[in-house]
């Protein structure tokens, strides 16, 4: 009896501790490897929207494409040695429109039709561009992110008081989700030039979101709608998650407690508004962009604590939400945002394993 009990014993030991320490490495390289398979145009160099027979159009839309930049980031911080990074830039290179006022890439393949150029899509290219210059230290990297940002604030002007627009010619919303990656992209500039004008930008922004779009539950509103200034309060992760990150950025210049204060209070916020019935709101690449927020707190805080629920959520999503092919997504068709959301989700969980 005794010699079953023991490999049975054994056998338990080790699957409690493959829960606890998951193989997030062999996860991305499991899920990129079907990225590449089901999403790639190597012909072109551009990627699908999804994995389905069916697509609005036949290339893929900027977005997604800025959370695979970012996601081929993380990875290249995992594997230096790695070259994730390019050909998504190659792609991101085909949408890029030279209008005036100043250059900036637009939401679909210029070759294809022209269409809109939104600051909050080129700000997901230069927050990732300064993640990859802080790391690599190529100029062209920081030369991005500097023209990147001299387009956003195109979509800057007074009324309500400051803030920037949603997207180039419609001045009907300024959004959450245009301010708080313009206070990071912002804020990553000023780091690396020390330009006082960057960081100057970064609290006007600031003090405006928070002014306008802060939620008495401590997490944000999408929109304040111009000019009514009615508030549009949907809440969603990314947007806590960009200002959370910004505040701790700036508690990390300024050392003014007041900003790691107003860090923690976001984090219990949103922990507490969105890991409802222990998990979190289905768009993944919305969940990655707080937990750069979490991660940027983990820094100056060390408590690993606080990043448990994201943990356990990725766990959740590898067991139940994944398919045959080791693609991620509720839905039979996969998109190419959801892979890119996992890919920089477990990298960033595997980093902070080390």
């Amino acid at each position: 009896m005794i010699k079953w009990i023991i490999p049975v014993l054994l056998l338990t030991i080790t699957l409690s501790l493959s829960a606890q320490n998951p193989d997030y490495n062999n996860r991305i390289h499991l899920i990129y490897k079907s990225t590449i398979q089901d999403f790639s145009i190597p012909q072109s160099g551009l990627y699908k929207e999804t994995n389905g027979e069916k697509n609005e159009k036949k290339y893929s839309y900027l977005w997604p494409l800025c959370a695979f930049m970012q996601a081929a980031n993380e990875m290249e911080v995992m594997e230096p040695k790695k070259d994730y990074l390019n050909p998504v830039m190659k792609a991101i290179a085909q949408y890029y429109n030279t209008n005036a006022p100043t250059p900036a890439y637009q939401a679909y393949v210029t070759k294809e039709e022209a269409d809109t150029r939104y600051y909050d899509d080129n700000q997901w290219i230069g927050i990732a561009a300064m993640d990859a210059y802080n790391r690599t230290k190529k100029k062209s990297y920081l030369d991005l992110s500097k023209q990147i940002y001299r387009f956003m604030m195109t979509g800057f002007d007074t009324i309500s008081g400051g803030g920037l627009y949603w997207r180039e010619g419609d001045k009907t919303s300024k959004n959450t989700c245009s301010n708080g990656p313009a206070v990071l992209l912002a804020l990553q500039l000023y780091k690396v030039t020390h330009e006082k004008g960057y960081l100057d930008t970064a609290l006007l922004l600031y003090n405006w979101t928070n002014k306008w779009l802060l939620s008495p539950q401590g997490v944000y509103y999408d929109a304040i709608k111009v000019p009514s200034l009615v508030i549009d309060k949907p809440t969603y992760t990314y947007n806590t998650g960009t200002m959370l990150q910004s505040a701790v950025l700036l508690y990390s210049i300024s050392k003014n407690d007041k900003y790691l204060n107003e860090a923690k209070k976001m984090a219990d916020a949103a922990e507490r508004h969105f890991y409802v019935n222990k998990q979190l709101p289905g768009n993944y690449w919305f969940n990655a962009v707080m937990l750069r927020g979490f991660v940027e707190l983990y820094r100056v805080e060390k408590d690993k604590k606080r990043l448990q629920f994201f943990i356990d959520d990725s766990e959740r999503i590898w067991q139940q939400e994944k398919d045959t092919m080791n693609l991620l997504g509720k839905k039979d068709v996969k998109s190419l945002i959801d892979q890119s959301a996992m890919l920089e989700i477990y990298a960033r969980l595997q980093l902070l394993n080390k």
